[in-house]
């Protein structure tokens, strides 16, 4: 296991926190996306799955959660509705606008999506103390929302 060394300069312990979160999530990733494919699924339609199982969104909607491009939802939605996965159903007091819902057989999937996330997370978190974890969601946290604020700042 990799650790930090505390006598990192505070520009050399920010780069390296960087390089390895930008590393772990890429891992992550992997990791996920080989179980999924394992089942018969993509990693954009595994991860849209687990979106539309929360609730029921709008195309654009679920490419902003997914942070994909409409024209991409577009060609997942196309596909994951050939395959029985989802339906597109008007929404009423505006017919441009399609609400995405799963169909039996896309929560079904969905739920062997879930199953995949949990069993992940569950191997590999075993070994890190909750105190630990609260830290580090504190941490992810204050990134995400810096991320976020340079993002609407232009950056």
């Amino acid at each position: 296991m990799e650790q930090a060394d505390p006598q990192l300069a505070p520009a050399d312990l920010k780069a390296a926190f960087a390089e390895t979160l930008v590393k772990t999530a890429r891992k992550l990733r992997t990791r996920f996306n080989a179980r999924v494919v394992a089942r018969g699924l993509t990693y954009p339609r595994a991860r849209a799955l687990a979106a539309l199982s929360r609730q029921p969104m709008t195309q654009r909607e679920l490419a902003e959660d997914l942070e994909l491009e409409g024209p991409t939802v577009v060609r997942l939605l196309d596909g994951m509705e050939q395959q029985g996965l989802v339906r597109r159903t008007p929404v009423p007091g505006d017919r441009r606008l399609k609400r995405i819902e799963l169909t039996a057989h896309g929560a079904e999937t969905a739920a062997v999506v879930s199953g995949i996330s949990h069993e992940l997370r569950d191997l590999i978190l075993r070994h890190v103390p909750e105190a630990d974890m609260q830290t580090a969601l504190k941490v992810l946290h204050l990134v995400s929302d810096a991320i976020e604020r340079d993002r609407t700042h232009g950056g």
